[in-house]
């Protein structure tokens, strides 16, 4: 085969794509996630630990647990400032050498480093195809230097991948939001903050050609001084001042967690027990603090974007689209501050942490010849999805995705001993399922086994004539189930007006009964968790801090109870982490078992 998989070595994420009928497709592990956090683990023994479990390291050994390498890369010991010491791992210094990083006992270089993540992507994309996977495109910041550039390729090559290119983070992302298909001549500034790095690019696109008329930045400047900023906050106000890394790495995770939840919500609840020996820490981070913290940090990008616009010879209002890349730009005030310097609100159309990945396996594509002129006849004039546990429409194909298009999850089973798994086909806008419309369903057999056990992928195709083909395989054995529905486009205008009129009528009320759905099947989970786990572990459990979980889980359970929906999540939130100390034991423990330690 002649495939090139386009990869985003991001900061803080990293994801692999590949063309498919002439369609970026981005691949997912066996868990079914497309994000893989870059993060490695080095135990000291066996091979390191990438992606979501060793993100959950960060907590348990924080000194071995590499995050953000991407400030790293490329970059020599006098070139480190500051507040690049505020990891938790250790960085080695040497004028006029690379940094070099020590965990798991051993020195790395970011390079190496990189190259793990890239070597899980790697296999995480062979194992979705099937095949032998070698060459690769790599975006990087449009900002990065010649050393930076080619330290990143040699990560590649490390990882076993021969480096077709290294594209600019900014083009690519606008080959993801389409602007190739804007008019004629159109002007782009792409307003890119991720984790650890920032970049501003004026694009010039004329004739489906981008040239990049400006571009300016910092390597060193993104989503994690504004995580810094909170962690700070928090050591101030718990008093926490010493050097306890586990504690410091704690405060982090809730930082950055709380800085998610404050994208959508007014306030975000801290609580941390036993932060420090017997002390907990309980603190109510609201978004306009969160926001003071955060606006001289997101500030520092306007001098590099003015810079930018004059370097193009541009004003604001010579731009056509501006567009945000990066899991940052999710953040109200850096979409404020970004509409205040452009004078435009920014173009929202895409997934921000996927953009730049996909505009990859396009550049991929157009290297390969997988992409070619595609007719586009029509799009799904409504979503199409499953029944999940709890009577939950999970949305797999979204309303106005062009087709033809193929898209998929991974899902798993919710009770033990489960034999087959129903999938029922729904279209529609509607929160429950049951308030959608049902084009079909059948079921797929397996083995009996614990829940969370069985894993069932399911992928939605629709080709050019509009016939949704759904196909459900079960990982481990390979069995497979294939139906058609030919109903999944042609919906008369009438029935669509309709289905979006009710969503939109009752769109409260849908999504508090899907708010509760959801926090109660979390809580479900949650006890049943726990029960498992002092089974497990009970015995290293101190007293008082069982007797504590114990009066959170009657309060979990009276709050089951109440209907009241606030009252369930705070709930679900007091108990996630008052067990915190308990996933610690039973990680250790799982390490034991597998002779890790």
């Amino acid at each position: 085969m002649n495939d090139i998989v386009g990869i985003d070595l991001g900061t803080t994420n990293s994801l692999i794509g590949i063309m498919d009928a002439g369609f970026p497709i981005l691949l997912a592990d066996a868990n079914g996630e497309r994000l893989t956090p870059s993060v490695v683990h080095f135990s000291g023994a066996g091979a390191p630990i990438v992606g979501r479990p060793a993100a959950r390291m960060r907590v348990v050994s924080p000194a071995d647990t590499v995050y953000s390498v991407k400030r790293f890369i490329g970059v020599r010991g006098d070139e480190l400032r500051e507040d690049d010491e505020a990891v938790s791992y250790r960085l080695l210094r040497t004028p006029g050498q690379s940094v070099r990083i020590a965990a798991g006992a051993k020195e790395h270089s970011p390079e190496e480093i990189s190259a793990v993540i890239l070597q899980k992507l790697k296999a995480d994309a062979e194992t979705a195809l099937g095949r032998p996977v070698s060459r690769a495109v790599i975006t990087v910041p449009a900002y990065f230097n010649d050393g930076q550039r080619n330290a990143t390729k040699r990560a590649g090559e490390l990882a076993g991948f021969v480096v077709e290119r290294i594209v600019n983070e900014p083009t690519a992302a606008a080959l993801a939001y389409g602007l190739d298909k804007l008019k004629s001549r159109a002007k782009i500034a792409v307003y890119d903050l991720g984790g650890g790095t920032f970049d501003i690019s004026i694009l010039e696109l004329n004739n489906g050609v981008f040239e990049v008329l400006a571009t300016n930045g910092n390597t060193h400047l993104g989503g994690d001084d504004i995580d810094q900023a909170i962690v700070s906050r928090l050591r101030e106000k718990s008093g926490l001042t010493g050097d306890d890394a586990t504690a410091v790495s704690r405060l982090r995770e809730a930082a950055i967690e709380a800085k998610h939840r404050l994208s959508a919500e007014p306030v975000a609840r801290i609580e941390l027990p036993f932060v420090r020996a017997t002390e907990s820490f309980t603190y109510e981070l609201s978004r306009a603090e969160c926001d003071e913290l955060s606006r001289p940090i997101i500030e520092r990008t306007r001098a590099h974007c003015l810079r930018a616009l004059a370097d193009a010879k541009l004003g604001p209002a010579d731009l056509d689209e501006v567009i945000l890349v990066g899991g940052a730009t999710r953040m109200p005030l850096v979409q404020a501050t970004v509409a205040e310097i452009f004078g435009r609100p920014p173009n929202l159309s895409q997934n921000p942490d996927e953009a730049v990945a996909i505009g990859a396996t396009i550049q991929a594509g157009i290297l390969s010849g997988a992409v070619r002129d595609v007719l586009l006849l029509d799009v799904t004039p409504l979503s199409l999805g499953i029944e999940t546990f709890g009577g939950l429409m999970n949305v797999i194909i979204p309303r106005n995705s062009t087709i033809p298009i193929k898209a998929g999850e991974m899902f798993t089973t919710a009770v033990n001993n489960q034999r087959a798994m129903r999938i029922q086909v729904l279209q529609g806008e509607r929160e429950m399922a049951r308030d959608n419309w049902a084009l079909g369903e059948f079921d797929i057999a397996f083995e009996p086994a614990p829940k969370g056990v069985a894993r069932v992928g399911v992928q939605f195709e629709i080709d050019a004539n509009g016939i949704l083909h759904v196909l459900a395989r079960d990982t481990k054995t390979g069995a497979e189930k294939i139906v058609e529905i030919n109903s999944a486009v042609d919906v008369s205008d009438e029935a669509v007006e309709a289905m979006i009129g009710d969503s939109l009528e009752h769109a409260f009320e849908d999504m508090n009964e899907r708010v509760w759905t959801e926090a109660k099947l979390k809580a479900e989970e949650m006890l049943g968790a726990v029960e498992n786990a002092f089974a497990l572990v009970g015995d290293a459990v101190p007293a008082d801090e069982k007797a504590q979980v114990a009066r959170l889980v009657a309060e979990l359970r009276s709050a089951l109870e109440s209907g009241e929906v606030q009252r369930l999540k705070n709930a679900n939130s007091a108990l996630d982490k008052a067990t915190e100390p308990i996933a610690a034991l039973l990680v250790e423990k799982a390490m034991a078992d597998a002779g890790l330690r």
